[in-house]
């Protein structure tokens, strides 16, 4: 798989990125070890060699699995973490990404990652300055090598980018969730800040598996997500069923085509979450497909059959 510069940092990715939240087992339902760990082997063995996970995670526990499924290969893949909302204090960065750092069996993190802003989740209001002197220090010391922030807005991630290099920004992004594309993304564009799009398949919603009807286990996350109550629900069916015609015509599964659409999109590359081997190997079969700018522009509007009635809600829970 062909890698992409992230930001004007050293550090290549892979368009392609597997996404551990599910390794770490908090918050998802019939999570097994040994098979998160096969899961992300095989995603590197099929060409993915950037991997994204969080010390929240499971508390480290995803850090952990990922160590474990790729320790060997460390020199040939990337890791990305981030540090929690409650952890932003100068001392507890740094402490933080010590953690990280030995959950992770390595002595360098490739992508570190402000989680969510200072205030989040009914966290300490930290300065942002403070934060980011502590992450200017870990670079220096080369325990990172790049500065990254999740859930940003422009406005936090600009505030932030006075403070020190910011190389990437990590929101909630796909076909059918694109609030990022009227905040942040124009500003992304012009500093060369990579966008690392997750959820990118709408937490399964745009794979098609989930029809009409379906109920979650109230413990799946998914359970609230917005994408999949009511008239959204609905919507989405409606443009997945636009969209079988085009996975047709280029041999590939509704996910790929909406990974394929996603990583042509400016400066974006994609996180994908995986259960099972074959579900990564999947994933990264979806950066060979080569798409047409009428096809790009079609599956565009039929993604805004769903967006057109969201409100501007980055957040994608109840």
């Amino acid at each position: 798989m062909e890698k992409r510069s992230l930001g004007t940092s050293e550090v290549k990715i892979t368009p392609i990125l597997m996404g551990t939240w599910q390794a770490g087992k908090r918050m998802w339902v019939g999570i097994e070890d040994a098979d998160s760990i096969k899961t992300i082997r095989a995603a590197y063995e099929a060409g993915i060699t950037t991997i994204d996970t969080a010390e929240v995670y499971g508390e480290g526990h995803s850090e952990q699995i990922v160590a474990e499924a790729l320790s060997d290969v460390r020199t040939h893949v990337q890791y990305a973490t981030k540090v929690f909302a409650n952890h932003l204090k100068y001392e507890q960065v740094i402490e933080a990404c010590d953690r990280s750092l030995k959950n992770l069996k390595t002595d360098y993190i490739d992508l570190y990652q402000i989680h969510w802003p200072s205030g989040a989740f009914n966290s300490e209001i930290v300065p942002i300055e403070e934060t980011m002197s502590a992450l200017n220090l870990l670079k220096e010391q080369g325990k990172i090598r790049a500065i990254g922030v999740s859930n940003f807005s422009h406005a936090q991630l600009a505030k932030a980018a006075s403070y020190g290099r910011i190389d990437s920004l990590q929101p909630p992004y796909s076909l059918f969730w694109r609030q990022v594309e009227q905040d942040a993304f124009p500003y992304c564009i012009e500093n060369n800040i990579s966008i690392l799009a997750y959820s990118p398949l709408a937490q399964g919603l745009l794979t098609g598996r989930f029809s009409l009807g379906h109920k979650f286990d109230p413990t799946d996350n998914r359970a609230k997500n917005k994408l999949f109550q009511g008239e959204n629900f609905e919507r989405a069916q409606q443009a997945l069923e636009k969209l079988r015609p085009i996975a047709l015509l280029h041999d590939c599964t509704l996910a790929q085509l909406a990974l394929a659409w996603l990583i042509a999109q400016p400066q974006t590359n994609a996180i994908a979450g995986a259960r099972y081997p074959e579900q990564a190997r999947d994933n990264a079969l979806a950066a060979q497909i080569q798409l047409s700018t009428a096809e790009i522009a079609e599956i565009d509007a039929i993604g805004r059959i769903v967006t057109d009635h969201l409100d501007d809600n980055q957040i994608m829970w109840d």
